[in-house]
């Protein structure tokens, strides 16, 4: 059984900007059956490596959300949006901040080029849901969460349940059932030292 697990705001791997993959391996591919495994859980529509303590810039998604529809799964690794056109604005959450949603402004239609799970270079073009989720999920292997993409005055509403995240996992760092920040960070770090090259 894996040790991932999804992790709440804040935690520093959420404002790391994660790496380039350097390699494929069995690992990754673990780390990638984890990840759906536990988005479906938390059901949700994609996750980010850094979602589950993973320094890389690597996601997956299923805008479906179905389990039971595995052939609109997809992986994304070291993806970049080339192209945005248009603009929609429509709620969205994170499990990374369960229960907590704002509107985002988002591009319509997107041209990302990114390579699959077999090391194949891929360039998609997608729109509506899937163009929001990669999106969204892009932004979190840069440290941005969808919180940082709201109005001010949305910003303003949400803050209470920000400031209720915050105070419960520095609860749970001072129970010590969460190492603190440093031990963290030194975490991420190590992982990127043990995947450069």
């Amino acid at each position: 059984m894996s040790d991932l697990q999804i992790v709440l705001y804040p935690h520093p791997a959420l404002k790391w900007k994660s790496r380039d993959v350097t390699r494929i391996d069995a690992q990754l591919r673990q780390w990638v059956a984890d990840m759906f495994r536990l988005m479906y859980e938390a059901k949700g529509i994609g996750l980010a490596a850094n979602q589950v303590a993973l320094p890389y810039r690597l996601f997956v998604i299923n805008p479906t959300g179905d389990p039971d529809q595995p052939e609109h799964e997809q992986v994304f690794i070291n993806p970049e949006i080339i192209r945005r056109n248009g603009s929609a604005e429509a709620e969205e959450g994170c499990l990374s901040l369960p229960e907590v949603f704002g509107p985002v402004t988002r591009a319509e239609r997107i041209v990302v080029e990114t390579f699959d799970l077999n090391g194949q270079s891929l360039q998609m073009e997608l729109e509506g849901l899937a163009a929001r989720v990669v999106q969204h999920e892009s932004d979190h292997l840069d440290g941005i969460l969808f919180t940082d993409r709201v109005s001010a005055d949305t910003l303003r509403e949400l803050q209470p349940l920000l400031d209720d995240f915050t105070r419960r996992f520095r609860q749970a760092q001072q129970a010590g059932t969460i190492p603190d920040n440093e031990q963290l960070q030194q975490r991420l770090k190590q992982l990127e030292t043990e995947r450069a090259g």
